[in-house]
């Protein structure tokens, strides 16, 4: 049953993956998407959680959080569980929390997204535009987003490749283990 669960779970994640890593992040469609209705509350969750550490931190943060949050569970995976699949899983997460930032990222140029208070970049604060501006880098917002979003779908193939060598290796069939 946990075999057949977890197969199951491969397969969701890699064709999920797939519609990801197709969506255009160059100009997302500006209507529901059901993976970024999971990732903004962890997104907003990473703001406050920063916020101790000064302004430039805070306003990383929720795009910080929305990455290091699947990677440190996926850490807790193999240190405490000691199971490689929830890795491979939170690993492809962090994958998707990537490519679900790039086209925040990108926009930072050229405001069009409508963000959380019904308003674009150019008429309210957008964390992209603060932080690359910052950092001096906010002309190159387009190749920050390019990059998010092909390292993440590096990440969501990984994780499903992962996932896929320990299921392979685990079969019920492959008596042996090996």
């Amino acid at each position: 049953m946990t075999y057949g669960g977890r197969a199951a779970t491969l397969v969701l994640v890699a064709v999920w993956g797939v519609f990801l890593a197709a969506a255009d992040y160059r100009n997302p469609p500006q209507t529901f998407d059901f993976m970024h209705a999971i990732l903004l509350p962890i997104h907003e969750a990473g703001h406050v959680l920063f916020r101790p550490f000064g302004e430039f931190m805070a306003i990383a943060g929720g795009s910080l959080f929305q990455v290091l949050l699947p990677s440190a569970i996926a850490v807790a995976f193999i240190v405490k569980q000691r199971d490689p699949f929830g890795a491979a899983i939170c690993l492809w997460w962090a994958g998707a929390s990537l490519v679900d930032l790039a086209p925040y990222i990108y926009d930072a140029l050229e405001p069009q997204i409508v963000l959380l208070g019904g308003h674009t970049g150019e008429d309210g604060p957008h964390d992209w535009i603060y932080l690359l501006g910052r950092l001096g880098s906010l002309r190159r917002a387009h190749g920050w987003g390019t990059a998010a979003h092909h390292l993440g779908v590096l990440a969501m193939i990984a994780g499903a490749a992962w996932g896929a060598s320990y299921l392979w290796k685990m079969a019920p069939w492959r008596r042996d283990g090996n």
